[in-house]
């Protein structure tokens, strides 16, 4: 009897024995399995995962893990679908929800949800899914989870984690009432004096972009008053959150306040003062600390790139006895966004270089800084850079990374190599809202924007950059301006709020219409919004450098010069679009006025569109002498080489002036080679004072660069036409038709009456909607006539026609003048707005003579202000005379 129970005491623990030792071995085996997924070893750790006599919970989600971790989320999948369903746990379920949240698959996340377990959902899950709904700004549906999670489905605990993203679905509402209520809910349940929950409360009361004097008087800071508990984040959070308001004093104040100079604190302070240009005061603050850790003299280097200071970022950078994966990547990042490409790319060749030293990897912020600057070397040499840094991602295993490959997918489309660019997005294994986005924007920047179109049906989720990119690309491929507005239409229709890029694209698209009431109700819902204060002070400098030329490009200078007058702080940006927008104008003076002040500030610098503006502005005001002041200026004063564009406009200035010997003799002294812009302008200047030599040699010239452009061709056969030369214009109609030239459109204007909007053409009047265009034309050619008539026997009006360009009877030449689209135009504009109401009307070509001095006459028979907006400038007609002064 002892012997039998001493043989099945023995046999007992045998067997527990051999499970320790089968245990030990899948626990041995699995951690191998972790390390090979960790290390992108993928196949390996599938070999040996399929070569386990036995697997655990464990073994299944590790091999899971390890997919997911190598972007491989199709696989992950097909493996957890495989997993006995006995096996799978609630770290299996959350595992492959939180691949599908990350990749911003919502939909696939969300079935998967619904199809838990109910004993097997855990808060943990309901946070993932709430956070991924978070991530792709579908804040409403991660509200609507997070409500219906509170009232009961599953019986957990609220924690701080679930409140974490149901306050950030509140902000992205933009809900402050909700706000306030979801702060009750987290006091009903003691949460509130929670640190980590208090500090995501004030970083949304932060988010409320309220115009207060100080930070003091914001919800942000009366929460932070009450906080019964607060640590260095909360107090460096409100140190950065004065600085983005604007309140930099209120930044001081606090970290003066706070109860120990933490490094947090110290970073959030050199930083605030990077953020507003006081870089002297954040390098003071720097140079006062002892022993500035590897953080602070990060945070010191992104101030001084974010200020375009590289040269001291370096000094810091070799200077650091330590340097981290960040420290680097902060430098090639500040290389590449402020132009120095060359010197990112060389940084980055040092890193590599130096991997054997490191004992880390590269960020992989890093290799996106390097294609970002790839994608900004001219020639084939940037590509060939970009293929470089391509190999060398699928040599360190990071092939997968989505962040990467959306950078490589950036690269290939700027560096124009499309096949790349597709095989780069299709073999990508999880593709996110930001991929379709670099595939959009990449199609549009190359004008393929039905392709852009097609790609966005596709996409599975779109969020505001997905918007904003197809918007933009209708936007700026002229021609295309109704749809980029239907398009804004259908996203407003959709509940998705538009942002800084989305509005300033609209009042671009606005701009090029010349539709002022469409543009200043984009102006009102840009204040609405919060993107532009009311009062005035400046939140948004890139929507209000967009609505300066918007409303000059309307016409409204007014409306322009209080946009800026209003402005806060004023970028390069800023005093291009006044300069320029002046110069457009005829304001000659007025511009020269601002670039004193722009100088006399000392704050901005000029570049070379500034030069640009400046020429223009002198070449419509007749200002030969200061023109070639500002042309000198650049070069000895700024160090600025002069463009053939800037050539091209001392061209036009001298050509306008009538000194068109002296025009050539410039061309001839040209350093560069002239190329067809400066032999355009010689063509144009050529054609104001019928100067037929110099005519004949700018197309002769300007037909060897380009003897496919049909303006040469029209152009020249028109001044020939306009002296009577008709034989000669014949011979240049002839040369056209051989080469199998098209004449480009004709001349086109267009207006804006009661918000919509009305086109016409050469004797004709496009129809609109259910209007009919043909019975409005002969209302409006008949209300034509009638104004002829007074003209001629009130004002001595005499049609001139030598801007007829037909060889017909005078009679003939008379009405086909009267045919032209900004006299029907006009007509309409006088039969169909409020009496004592300006005119505003649009035209593609260059307004003729003949029709500058109708508009004139028209202006001051009908005490109406005209303005026309040509191919070149603005002529505002009022009281007889042009703001031209007849000088165009």
């Amino acid at each position: 009897m002892a012997c039998r129970n001493f043989i099945r005491l023995f046999c007992t623990a045998s067997r527990f024995r051999r499970d320790l030792d089968n245990m030990s071995n899948i626990r041995k085996l699995t951690s191998i399995l972790s390390t090979y997924g960790k290390t992108g070893q993928i196949s390996k750790a599938r070999q040996l995962f399929d070569s386990m006599a036995e697997r655990n919970v464990v073994s299944w989600n590790a091999m899971i893990t390890a997919y997911i971790q190598n972007g491989d989320t199709r696989s992950a999948r097909c493996l957890f679908d495989h997993m006995p369903e006995s096996l799978r746990d609630a770290i299996s379920w959350n595992t492959i929800i939180t691949a599908y949240s990350h990749a911003n698959a919502m939909d696939k996340a969300r079935y998967l949800f619904d199809a838990i377990p109910p004993e097997k959902k855990t808060i943990v899950s309901w946070t993932i899914v709430i956070s991924g709904y978070v991530q792709i700004a579908n804040f409403h549906q991660g509200w609507e989870l997070f409500v219906t999670m509170y009232h009961g489905v599953v019986s957990a605990t609220l924690d701080h984690s679930i409140l974490l993203p149901a306050i950030s679905s509140v902000v992205g509402l933009g809900d402050h009432h909700l706000l306030d209520s979801l702060r009750s809910l987290a006091i009903k349940v003691a949460f509130e004096g929670d640190v980590v929950v208090g500090t995501a409360f004030l970083i949304a009361y932060t988010k409320n972009n309220e115009v207060k004097n100080t930070m003091m008087d914001t919800s942000a800071g009366r929460f932070f008053s009450w906080m019964p508990e607060r640590n260095d984040f909360t107090w460096s959070t409100m140190i950065a959150a004065s600085s983005q308001l604007g309140h930099i004093d209120d930044s001081i104040s606090y970290y003066n306040k706070s109860p120990q100079n933490s490094i947090a604190c110290q970073s959030a302070m050199i930083s605030s003062f990077a953020r507003a240009g006081r870089i002297n005061d954040a390098h003071f603050l720097f140079d006062k600390i002892p022993y500035p850790n590897v953080l602070l003299c990060n945070t010191m280097i992104a101030g001084y790139t974010q200020n375009n200071m590289m040269d001291l970022a370096s000094k810091l950078f070799y200077a650091m006895p330590i340097r981290n994966p960040i420290s680097w990547a902060a430098m090639i990042a500040g290389f590449a966004q402020n132009g120095r490409y060359c010197e990112a790319l060389q940084l980055f060749s040092d890193l590599h270089r130096r991997k054997e030293d490191m004992p880390f990897p590269p960020q992989h912020s890093c290799y996106t800084s390097a294609l970002l600057a790839c994608s900004y070397i001219s020639g084939d040499s940037g590509l060939e850079h970009g293929r470089q840094i391509h190999t060398l991602v699928v040599k360190t295993g990071c092939q997968f990374n989505t962040f990467i490959c959306n950078g490589l997918i950036s690269m290939y489309s700027k560096c124009d190599s499309f096949a790349d660019v597709n095989q780069m997005f299709e073999k990508m294994k999880v593709k996110d809202t930001v991929s379709w986005n670099c595939l959009i924007t990449g199609l549009a920047n190359n004008n393929m924007v039905a392709d852009a179109h097609a790609v966005f049906e596709r996409m599975p989720n779109r969020d505001i950059v997905s918007w904003t990119s197809i918007i933009s690309a209708y936007g700026q491929s002229g021609g295309h301006e109704t749809e980029a507005l239907s398009l804004f239409m259908k996203m407003q229709n959709q509940s998705i709020k538009p942002n800084s890029s989305t509005l300033a694209t609209m009042i671009s698209v606005c701009a090029d219409l010349g539709a002022t009431g469409l543009g200043q109700q984009f102006h009102s819902l840009a204040v609405k919004l919060g993107s532009i204060r009311s009062t005035g002070t400046d939140d948004d400098i890139f929507i209000s450098n967009a609505l300066i030329t918007m409303y000059f490009k309307c016409g409204v200078c007014r409306d322009s010069f209080q946009v800026f007058d209003e402005m806060s702080d004023h970028d390069i940006v800023t005093w291009n679009a006044i300069l320029t927008g002046c110069a457009h104008q005829g304001f000659g003076m007025e511009t020269i006025r601002l670039f004193d002040q722009m100088k006399s500030e000392g704050v901005v610098y000029p570049n070379h569109i500034t030069f640009l503006a400046m020429m223009c502005a002198c070449s419509h005001a007749g200002l030969v002498d200061e023109g070639f002041k500002y042309f000198d200026s650049m070069s000895r004063d700024y160090s600025l080489m002069p463009s053939t564009k800037h050539y091209a406009c001392m061209v036009d200035l001298l050509g306008r002036a009538g000194r068109l010997t002296e025009a050539e003799e410039f061309i001839d002294a040209m350093p560069i080679e002239p190329d067809s812009v400066v032999w355009g302008a010689l063509l144009g200047a050529s054609r104001i004072f019928q100067n037929m030599k110099s005519a004949e040699k700018a197309s002769e010239r300007l037909l060897e660069m380009d003897p496919h452009n049909s303006g040469t061709y029209v152009l020249l056969s028109n001044m020939y036409a306009s002296v009577g030369m008709w034989d000669e214009a014949g011979e240049v109609r002839k040369l056209m038709r051989e080469r199998g030239v098209v004449k480009e459109a004709a001349g086109s204007s267009w207006m804006y009456v009661n918000n919509r909007l009305y086109s016409f053409f050469t004797n004709k009047m496009a129809g609109n909607g259910n209007d009919d265009g043909t019975q409005k034309t002969e209302e409006i050619v008949g209300g034509l006539k009638e104004m002829y008539v007074k003209l001629i026997s009130g004002s001595g009006y005499v049609p001139n026609t030598s801007f007829a360009l037909h060889d017909v009877e005078e009679e003939q030449k008379i009405e086909g003048l009267l045919g032209h689209s900004e006299k029907l135009a006009v007509v309409f504009g006088l039969m169909n707005t409020k009496e004592g109401s300006p005119i505003r009307i649009m035209k593609n070509l260059r307004i003729c003579g003949d029709c500058h001095t109708f508009m004139k006459l028209v202006s001051k028979e009908t005490g109406r202000l005209i303005n026309v907006r040509d191919r070149n400038r603005f002529h505002h007609f009022e009281h007889g005379n042009c703001s031209c002064g007849d000088y165009w």
